[in-house]
């Protein structure tokens, strides 16, 4: 039997209808976060609206309202890598459109739950990803993805069939459509998506590739709603 809580006696923040439209999150990480609008811009070109911005890059708190100013309503920009709730609700300060956590960090959980913000944390075991969808998020992030396989999600929902799981670290452009027939409300993807677009590779091809997966989850999602 599950032992997620039952409807209606939590608050859980929706996924955005960016997200819902095209469930693809791309995660970027660079030297600085200057670096990110160009390839923002060529990703939104392909299809792809839902970015990640992660803390490991450098001067994410500083860009993120400037970023949000030049993409408004074409892109919603999140924050990643959040561990703490006071990087949470600096991100919150500056306008994140979500938080993504790597790890299960109630606090962080709970601050984006009372503001009605959309919460992805991580987690890999049921226990994790229990813990974080009964705290209110929106969905857990499966993490790393790659290193439980495709199954797993299939087998998540035998027992949890209400739970949204979001995969990500390791996903490939071609295999992302078996997330999403396996059950996934989204994919998350990073370098196989982005490759050399911070070190000078072409946005073009960059675009290509989000165009090329933009199609191939839709496709997913399409070929699932049938089912």
């Amino acid at each position: 039997m599950s032992t997620i809580q039952p409807a209606g006696k939590l608050h859980r923040p929706a996924s955005s209808a960016i997200l819902k439209a095209n469930p693809v999150v791309a995660v970027m990480r660079a030297h600085h976060a200057r670096e990110y609008a160009p390839v923002i811009e060529a990703l939104v070109r392909g299809g792809v609206r839902s970015i990640e911005l992660t803390l490991s890059t450098q001067g994410v708190f500083e860009e993120l309202p400037r970023l949000k100013e030049r993409f408004g309503p074409d892109a919603e920009i999140g924050v990643g890598t959040i561990t703490t709730v006071d990087q949470a609700l600096q991100a919150l300060d500056c306008g994140a459109d979500y938080l993504v956590t790597p790890a299960m960090v109630t606090a962080v959980v709970s601050a984006a739950v009372e503001r009605d913000i959309p919460v992805f944390p991580g987690g890999l075991t049921p226990t994790e990803l229990l813990a974080g969808w009964n705290a209110g998020a929106t969905a857990v992030k499966l993490f790393p993805a790659s290193a439980v396989g495709i199954g797993y999600v299939d087998q998540l929902r035998g027992p949890f069939p209400e739970m949204r799981i979001v995969p990500s670290g390791g996903i490939g452009i071609d295999d992302a459509p078996a997330w999403i027939a396996a059950g996934a409300l989204a994919v998350s993807l990073g370098g196989p998506l982005l490759r050399d677009a911070f070190s000078g590779g072409s946005l073009t091809e960059l675009t290509a590739r989000a165009s090329k997966l933009s199609h191939l989850v839709a496709d997913a999602v399409e070929a699932r709603a049938a089912k």
